[in-house]
């Protein structure tokens, strides 16, 4: 049976369209994918992510053994309430997962994982922590997770709360109370808009959710579910694992080198991402708009003239640029070389642009901080 968030009840009384994903029963929208979208765009909105998995490392090694099966250095998270974007690699250098590592103490870091993911994540890690001295302990089903997003969530936040998280830098958390219940607030999120993740007791969930959303409303936010949560993502390029990443893509090819550090100690995967930097990669993941009208989806081929280039893994219309937008891994000789790109959609072939960064500007918030 699938499995149910704490929320799952609110849901059905908000009128959500409840389905299976990845064994979890989840709203994929309420009023609608587009207006969802548009109102974390413009105003702000409210998700239940509790199927999201959470992994604590604590011990004295905890920083030896994040370096070891993370690609990023665990060094730059060099203080308590830090975030760190992070991948967790094969020996093959593919992503086994993407992850947040949330560091509330030097021996004691909280990892946030994919909800399809989480058991398999949380069984390699424990695999690859002989020798090390750590206790990891998957903690998935005793944490609910809801995300405000867009550009009232800190007015909203504050509001709630009475507290000023404006200041807040982004990729920081801090640990506190809300309705008298102990929460991790961190200003991260998932669709390029300002925004904050609160994690909470799973049974706690419900009464936190109520008390946010009944002053978010007054806002104009709304529920927001699956569908905009992914039209989201793909319009600030972010990578979804099992569709733009997976255990046979690494960093380099998905276009994420920012997150490897080659020159910390070994790591699981180092020795191929640091032959691919010397060899050079056969597929870089690239993102593409639609000239001629249609919508790419996941697995059509893209060509450069009549050549085969590439496969695409994420296809939407841009509900912010009314617009077809995609992600496809592409010879990167081809993209250097330029020429006329296609996608063949139900055998016709369409006409794409290839682009570079996201689709629209993000409006997350940054700080000077250096």
């Amino acid at each position: 049976m699938p499995h149910k968030t704490p929320l799952h009840d609110i849901h059905l009384s908000l009128g959500a369209k409840v389905i299976d994903f990845h064994g979890w029963l989840l709203p994929v929208q309420y009023s609608g994918i587009i207006e969802e979208h548009l109102a974390v765009r413009n105003c702000a909105g409210l998700f239940d992510l509790s199927h999201m998995g959470e992994i604590e490392v604590e011990g004295e090694d905890a920083k030896k053994y994040l370096n070891y099966i993370l690609c990023g250095n665990i060094d730059k998270v060099s203080y308590d309430g830090k975030i760190m974007y992070s991948g967790l690699l094969n020996e093959s250098g593919g992503f086994v997962d993407d992850l947040l590592v949330y560091r509330k103490s030097e021996h004691e870091y909280l990892l946030v994982v994919n909800a399809s993911n989480a058991d398999q994540d949380y069984l390699w890690m424990k695999k690859s922590s002989a020798g090390f001295k750590v206790e990891i302990k998957n903690i998935s089903l005793e944490t609910g997770l809801i995300a405000l997003q867009g550009p009232k969530s800190a007015e909203i936040l504050a509001s709630a709360i009475h507290n000023d998280y404006k200041d807040m830098f982004y990729y920081h958390f801090t640990q506190t109370e809300l309705c008298g219940k102990p929460v991790i607030i961190s200003r991260t999120g998932y669709t390029g808009e300002d925004g904050f993740e609160i994690y909470a007791p799973w049974n706690d969930l419900p009464e936190i959710w109520d008390f946010i959303y009944n002053i978010a409303a007054k806002f104009g936010a709304k529920p927001i579910g699956l569908g905009a949560r992914d039209t989201l993502r793909l319009e600030m390029r972010y990578p979804l694992h099992g569709n733009d990443i997976d255990e046979t893509t690494t960093p380099i090819e998905a276009g994420l080198s920012w997150i490897v550090d080659l020159k910390k100690g070994g790591f699981v995967g180092k020795e191929k991402l640091q032959e691919q930097k010397l060899s050079g990669i056969n597929r870089i993941l690239t993102g593409f708009v639609m000239e001629d009208k249609g919508i790419p989806r996941k697995d059509y081929e893209i060509f450069r003239n009549d050549e085969p280039a590439g496969i695409v893994t994420s296809g939407t219309l841009s509900p912010s640029l009314s617009q077809g937008i995609g992600l496809a891994y592409i010879d990167p000789e081809k993209v250097s070389e330029g020429g006329d790109f296609f996608v063949s959609i139900h055998g016709k072939k369409k006409k794409i642009n290839l682009v570079k960064g996201s689709f629209v500007k993000s409006k997350t918030y940054t700080s000077s901080e250096k």
